[in-house]
């Protein structure tokens, strides 16, 4: 007859049977430590640590920068007079056409401004009117002086020849005939004055017409010019687009001439690039670019260099030869290579994350046929988007690995699984 086996006896024997495996696997566990120590350490697959062989090549030489996407052609919309901004009609990533109110501005002093020109416009214009007609009176007052006066001339030549008759018949005198002639030659002085003087005033006259004529076209364009800022104090956008940047603190006071809007065609682009300003003498105007988006390489030219440094960095821009492709948005960050140099023949390894420029590394270079990487001190030199050049501790033919490996730095060897 078989014997019950309790509910304690049963626990009990499953404690021992799970205290018995576990002891086994903690001895297997230390004697893989045990069996990597002495085989050599830590280990990695060799496609983790993605060995690349060292080769001779040429380089060309290109320094990195980081940039952005940014509008080909933007149009900065500036405040035509000192203001508060009292409206916004659109806001940054908007489309918008040309002409499109983006942002009104407080114009009740440019529009009271504007009106006082307007009277003073009407006065100068009604001052014109008078002035012309006074002058035209007073000339016709000459010329009607000097018809009188060319009949009395008439009238006392006649009166000469009479004298000059009447003495030659003994009935006149000499006397007579003198005073009739001083009559005359006067009266003819007198009307060559009264020309002379109608000249004058005709000279006179259209010279004060004239600064007349000037004043007014000053105000008609003073206040043409101050219906034009009112115009644009509603700031209409200058073309079609979008819209890049606005000022959007309703309230907030501008000056004359500041920046209120940017509007950018998103029909083509370019790259605003900045770079440390230890490397900038590397970069110059026309300079062969590479701009690296996501998966897909760009061939552009370097633009403009900023001739100032902003927080250790120098502003440039590089034209793309494909600025219309579809794959360009504003904003995106891109990589850019900008070609300085070119080596004939250099040992080169691939270009990884494990490079941050020229200079001394510990890299990780796999030892002949031993299965085993070990660190070594290598120096690096120049670099593009695919080589970087070896000038110190790395043969052509050897295996480095270009991985990230940041997790090995306290070991000196590692075994290739």
């Amino acid at each position: 007859m078989d014997k019950i086996i309790s509910q304690e006896e049963r626990r009990r024997t499953r404690r021992r049977t799970i205290l018995k495996y576990a002891a086994i696997a903690a001895g297997a566990l230390a004697a893989g430590g045990i069996l990597m120590f002495y085989s050599g350490g830590k280990s990695i697959f060799r496609d983790e640590a993605m060995l690349r062989k060292a080769e001779l090549g040429p380089l060309e030489s290109a320094v990195a920068a980081s940039g952005r996407l940014v509008p080909a052609f933007e149009e900065i919309v500036i405040s035509p007079v000192a203001s508060r901004i009292m409206s916004v009609y659109v806001h940054a990533g908007d489309s918008v056409g040309k002409g499109t109110p983006l942002l009104q501005l407080d114009l009740s002093e440019s529009e009271s401004r504007y009106q006082n020109l307007r009277d003073a416009l009407a006065i100068k214009e009604s001052e014109l009117k008078q002035l012309r007609l006074a002058n035209h009176s007073a000339l016709s007052d000459l010329e009607m002086q000097i018809e009188i006066k060319q009949m009395d001339v008439n009238r006392l030549e006649i009166e000469v020849e009479n004298e000059e008759r009447l003495d030659s018949l003994g009935s006149g005198t000499g006397e007579r005939v003198r005073q009739a002639r001083t009559a005359y030659i006067t009266g003819k002085l007198e009307l060559q004055g009264l020309r002379k003087r109608l000249e004058n005033e005709r000279k006179r006259f259209a010279a004060l017409e004239d600064a007349a004529v000037l004043d007014l076209g000053n105000s008609a364009r003073e206040t043409e010019m101050m219906s034009r800022t009112l115009e644009a104090g509603r700031i209409p956008a200058p073309r079609s687009g979008v819209i890049t940047y606005i000022s959007t603190e309703i309230g907030s006071r501008v000056s004359q001439g500041e920046r209120v809007a940017v509007v950018g065609d998103l029909s083509s682009f370019k790259v605003a690039a900045e770079m440390p300003e230890g490397n900038i003498h590397k970069v110059h105007a026309g300079a062969e670019a590479i701009v690296r988006l996501g998966n897909i390489e760009l061939n552009g030219i370097v633009d403009q260099i900023e001739p100032q440094s902003k927080s250790g960095s120098v502003p440039f821009s590089v034209i793309l030869k494909d600025s219309r492709n579809t794959r360009l948005r504003p904003g995106v960050r891109v990589q850019v290579y900008v070609a300085y140099g070119f080596k004939d023949s250099v040992v080169r390894i691939p270009m990884g994350n494990y490079f941050k420029g020229p200079g001394e590394y510990m890299l990780f270079v796999e030892d002949g046929e031993s299965g085993k990487l070990r660190k070594r001190r290598v120096t690096l030199g120049d670099s593009n988007r695919l080589w970087v050049e070896v000038t110190g501790g790395i043969a052509p033919g050897e295996e480095v690995a270009i991985a990230d490996m940041d997790a090995f730095e306290s070991y000196s060897t590692l075994t290739i699984k």
